[in-house]
């Protein structure tokens, strides 16, 4: 538990109303008790925090004016609290780490339900859940964790510090650095989609490569990283990809990118460091993407995207010249 006061010392808030509330846990405004500790980024919280139980509440510092409390927000200051902040959500999600709870310790060591190859090496200090597999040549660095039921095929390599939740799967050949999450049901390194047309249907093209992932990546639940045709298809330092993320083979991801589920990229596509990419995102073969770049949601991906260039719509576009169109498309219908 913590009070208003800690909070504000510690994120350096300014504080109005009372340092005693005791905050017990994170919650939604209309939702929180007088033991919840919530946000108000925008003029339209307003009403769910004067009319809700909310103990306490960040707020964004452009929303106090003159240090002055909007009467739209007037409250009991002798037993409630707002703390300004410049940004709510990283407020937020900073005292949403102080109070979570410690990870569960586990044991180092091979449980007896795992089939570990002879040729493996496994940390002293690594734990191998129930029911895992680890292949013939693969090596799991130190203080890593495969929970129950992971399948590590041969001459893997995961790096020290990685998590790989229940049922991940990690094909032969497949690099990880340290400090990794693979969620539940993430696949690495499956054969990409190559098929090429036959005197008797499609014939299946050979992928030899592998996919290698940069040290802190992490992975949402049953998303697919495909395997190299040749060479590896890499996800860079510090990425992180939501669940339901499709990434084709010879893809190259760059470092500190973040892509949101339902996305799917498919066979050499380059992506720079530090782009965003939104939900249900869809990206056509061998295009780039530059450093910087946003992608809006839902959008259609079909040529390369330039260093820093916000796109948006389908077929995606440059996010102004979207938005002039679905302005000129409301005014031909009327509706605007």
């Amino acid at each position: 538990m913590l009070t208003t006061g800690q909070i504000a010392q510690d994120l350096s808030a300014t504080l109005i109303g009372s340092a005693a509330v005791t905050i017990e846990r994170l919650d939604a405004l209309d939702a929180a008790d007088e033991r919840a500790l919530s946000f108000i980024r925008s003029e339209k919280f307003f009403a769910a925090w004067s009319k809700g139980r909310a103990g306490a509440a960040f707020i964004a510092g452009k929303l106090i004016k003159g240090g002055e409390v909007p009467a739209e927000l007037a409250f009991d200051q002798s037993t409630r609290a707002l703390l300004v902040v410049p940004e709510p959500d990283l407020a937020l999600t900073s005292v949403a780490e102080k109070m979570a709870p410690p990870r569960r310790a586990l044991a180092p060591g091979v449980h007896a339900s795992a089939v570990v190859h002879p040729l493996a090496k496994i940390d002293p200090s690594a734990t191998v859940g129930p029911l895992c597999t680890v292949g013939e040549g693969s090596s799991v660095g130190a203080g890593s964790v495969l929970l129950s039921h992971v399948s590590v095929g041969a001459n893997v390599t995961i790096g020290s510090g990685c998590v790989l939740h229940p049922h991940a799967a990690v094909y032969d050949g497949c690099v990880l650095g340290a400090n990794v999450t693979l969620h539940a049901s993430v696949t690495i390194g499956a054969d990409g989609f190559g098929y090429r047309p036959g005197e008797r249907g499609l014939v299946k093209l050979p992928h030899h490569g592998n996919v290698v992932l940069g040290d802190s990546v992490e992975i949402g639940a049953n998303s697919c990283i495909d395997r190299a045709r040749f060479g590896s298809t890499v996800i860079g330092e510090g990425t992180k990809i939501d669940n339901l993320v499709q990434i084709g083979h010879n893809g190259r991801i760059g470092k500190h990118c973040v892509i949101c589920g339902c996305t799917g990229l498919a066979g050499s596509v380059t992506v720079g460091d530090g782009v965003q990419i939104g939900g249900g995102v869809g990206i056509g073969d061998n295009l780039t993407i530059g450093r910087g770049a946003k992608i809006a949601g839902r959008a259609s991906v079909m040529n390369d995207v330039a260093d820093g260039v916000t796109v948006a719509g389908y077929p995606a576009m440059p996010g102004k010249d979207y938005l002039r169109i679905l302005g000129a498309m409301k005014k031909a219908a009327g509706l605007s």
